[in-house]
């Protein structure tokens, strides 16, 4: 690939315009923004003069922005939602979701504590959406040296399935490196093309342990696929081993005290950060004293005993 191009190159030679894609995704937001302020609007009988009014925003603003045109401004667009008595989120959905049941189950949602919210999520998905067994595809999340590749390559060969990597995945996709992909086309190309790929090995691969990147937790449309076709399993350690993991594999100056802090700091906030994501997981291992060999048996043996038995 050539470095001036703005395009990557896909295993099947399809070219994906990452830019083109991201302005698509602008020119949807607006148009949603758009038709949910009109809908709104005309759901409670309001003029768009009225609401204008209420507001405290120009008319020609609003008509501005009731046509999906000109830039949009949070607080430009908090005045229009509390002026129609909605929280401002109701004015980014992009699923035609203004009307219906869904706002009236939100509402409710709202109110339930999370380990409550953690029950429904899970009936929804044996309701809806799971298979009737998940086993056959494995997946382990967790942050960075919490021995995913390591704990997956042997579960791999002592369960007789195929290893994959996540990011190796993206970056043979995309024919160009990790930090290449981040560079090009930011965060949210790198997450889309994670996404597709984490789909494509949902289709091809019934049997697979796969590792995934520590930060897929984070982005809801992917990580809902993996709790939902994947045997999820969390590894974790005390915070002090991921540092020891990483200094292990990088630059032994990282153990300055300067660092060393900074380090520490990343990985507390980090982990703050994702720990209720992480527990939605099936099975979550405390690696802190535990060996591989030891990991690898206590995740295979609960495999066995959840799979099947036809399996």
């Amino acid at each position: 690939m050539h470095r001036g191009r703005q395009t990557l190159k896909t295993g099947d030679d399809r070219e994906i315009g990452l830019a083109t894609e991201n302005d698509s995704g602008t020119a949807r937001l607006l148009a949603a923004i758009a038709h949910n302020i009109r809908f709104l609007r005309g759901q409670r009988g309001m003029t768009r003069k009225g609401l204008a009014e209420q507001s405290g925003v120009s008319l020609p603003h609003l008509a501005r922005l009731e046509s999906a045109q000109g830039n949009v401004s949070v607080a430009v667009l908090d005045k229009v939602a509390r002026a129609l008595n909605q929280p401002v989120s109701r004015l980014f959905d992009e699923q035609g979701s203004s009307a219906g049941d869904l706002p009236l189950i939100v509402e409710v949602l709202k109110r339930r504590t999370p380990e409550e919210l953690g029950r429904v999520r899970k009936w929804l998905f044996a309701e809806f959406e799971s298979s009737n067994d998940k086993t056959g595809r494995i997946a382990l999340i967790g942050l960075r040296g919490a021995g995913k590749s390591t704990v997956g390559k042997e579960l791999a060969s002592a369960l007789g399935r195929p290893f994959i990597e996540l990011n190796r995945e993206v970056e043979r996709e995309a024919g160009i490196s990790l930090q290449e992909i981040i560079g090009f086309y930011g965060q949210a190309g790198y997450r889309n093309l994670e996404r597709r790929c984490l789909e494509r090995l949902l289709a091809t691969h019934p049997n697979i342990v796969l590792a995934t990147g520590g930060g897929l937790v984070a982005e809801p449309l992917t990580y809902e696929i993996l709790l939902r076709s994947f045997y999820t399993v969390w590894l974790h350690a005390e915070h002090e081993v991921y540092f020891q993991r990483a200094l292990a594999q990088h630059d032994v100056r990282i153990a300055m005290p300067p660092l060393y802090s900074e380090a520490m700091d990343n990985i507390h906030r980090t982990m703050a950060a994702r720990d209720h994501l992480y527990r939605m997981a099936d099975l979550d291992i405390d690696t802190t004293q535990m060996n591989v060999e030891d990991v690898v048996q206590q995740i295979a043996a609960k495999i066995r005993s959840e799979a099947p038995a036809a399996a």
